[in-house]
Formats: structure tokens, sequence, C-alpha cells
């Protein structure tokens, strides 16, 4: 009797609308990771990334969880393997990703898992959703940014109880400190998330790409060098325009604005 083909632990789901749904199929194991179903998550990230049609991905995870974490029953084969392969790093290609990442985040999402919503540019979670770092608890040293990252984001001292002393960090104290930008209920996650996606489509493809990576990329620089970054880049921009790019463009602003006074470039 033949059996059916194992079940896929990395799902892409590519809708013609733009938005690329892509989810961590683990749950009987709580979503935790493989060596292969990491390899496989920076590979799906690679692939929308050069994918035209996609133009926003949502990352979830399926069951009780987002993900727990690497798969510690493997720890050495993960652990010790080549660190630098950026062609499996989960985390590297997500931080490649040209395209916008919405985490939705149901239930536990564990260390490397925290790590993963971390590299999301985006996170709505589910009410009664934890954060957690147990890097300290099972002596594992950090290597997808939790260490850099979360303080940046929620303070100091704020991360360093998160992280020394293990505490769960809840969705809704996540949001008050600006790391989770909507706690709503679990049967709404994807809905909510799908409906920022929607409201990214609708906008310029190509503005929003270059719009992501200036603020990604000055988030590694201090203000005045991020300020110049961003005037680099505009110049670069607008000279690259053609006279009728600009035209279009006015054309536009004028059809938005049709009821009000005209706009003026």
């Amino acid at each position: 009797m033949d059996r059916s083909a194992p079940e896929k632990l990395i799902l892409v789901n590519r809708e013609p609308g733009g938005i690329a749904f892509v989810t961590i199929n683990r749950p009987k194991s709580l979503n935790s990771l493989t060596k292969s179903m990491m390899t496989d998550l920076a590979q799906a990230f690679k692939a929308l990334d050069r994918d035209e049609s996609i133009r926003v991905i949502v990352l979830s995870g399926s069951g009780r969880a987002f993900c727990s974490g690497v798969d510690l029953t493997a720890a050495e084969d993960v652990f010790k393997g080549d660190v630098k392969d950026l062609e499996s790093d989960t985390v590297a290609q997500m931080e490649r990703c040209r395209k916008p990442i919405i985490g939705a985040i149901g239930g536990f999402a564990v260390t490397a898992g925290f790590e993963i919503a971390l590299a999301c540019d985006i996170l709505v979670a589910a009410k009664g959703a934890k954060f957690m770092d147990t890097h300290a608890r099972f002596g594992i040293f950090p290597s997808w940014g939790l260490s850099q990252k979360l303080s940046r984001i929620i303070g100091p001292n704020k991360a360093r109880e998160v992280s020394l002393a293990a505490v769960p960090l809840t969705a809704e104290i996540a949001e008050r400190l600006g790391f989770v930008n909507y706690v709503v209920e679990e049967g709404e996650l994807l809905k909510k998330a799908r409906e920022i996606a929607v409201a990214i489509v609708k906008n310029n493809q190509d503005l929003v790409l270059r719009y992501k990576s200036v603020i990604n990329d000055g988030l590694k620089l201090d203000l005045g060098h991020a300020l110049a970054l961003e005037k680099e880049r505009a110049h670069e921009y607008y000279d690259g325009m053609t006279k009728e790019q600009f035209k279009k463009m006015q054309k536009f602003i004028a059809g938005r604005s049709s009821k009000k006074p005209s706009s003026k470039m």
C-alpha cells in the first residue's frame, strides 16, 4: 500500500494579489526547527524576494506556536554547522529580503523563533502570545541578532531582563514597548496581517522597496549618517526619474486630490 508523501514542514502559498504566506508547519513539535527546515525557510525567503509577482510576505506558524526555537535533539548539527553559510541562514535571508515581511505571531516565539520575529518588518500578535529568550537558560550563545536587536527596540534594561532572567515578554507589553504593532484575537491574526499586506500592496512597489531599505539600513547607523543616507538615496531616486515619470506622478496626485486644491510640485 502506497504511503502519502511526507508533510511539508515549510509551506509557501503565493496569492494572485501579490501576497505570499509562509507557514512553519510542524505543529506537533510546536514548530521547532530542524537544520533542513532552517535551510528550507531561508530558501523560501530567497525565492520570494526574487519573485516579481510577490510584493509582501506574511510569516506564521501552524498550531499552538509560532516557533518554539531550534529542535534541540539536533542541536550539535545546527550549532556546529557552517554558521557563515548565508544560503541556509533563515535570518540572513530575511534581512536580505527586499519585500516587507509581516510576522503573525500566535502562541510562543521562543529563542530562534523570537529572533525570526525580530527579523520581520511588522508584527501582529494574538492575545496571550509570548516571546521568550532561553539562550541563558540552556547555555546557547545567540547568533541571530537577539542580543543586539531587542535592546534597540524595547530598551536595554527590559531587554536584559528578558534575556538574562528568561522572563517572557507578553504580546501586550511588547505592543506598549513598540515591538509589536497590533495585538488581536487569535482568530483575527491572519486577517489583520492580510489587511496590512493589502494596504502595502496598494502603494508604489518601487518606493515600498526603497523605503524599507532606507529605514532598515539607516537603523544600523547613527542619526547623522542615517539622514545623509536618506538624502543620498533621495537624490539618486529623483535623478533617475524621467520627465514622463514626473508627469505621471503629478497626474496621479492631481487625480487623488481632484476634490481639493491641486498639488504643486
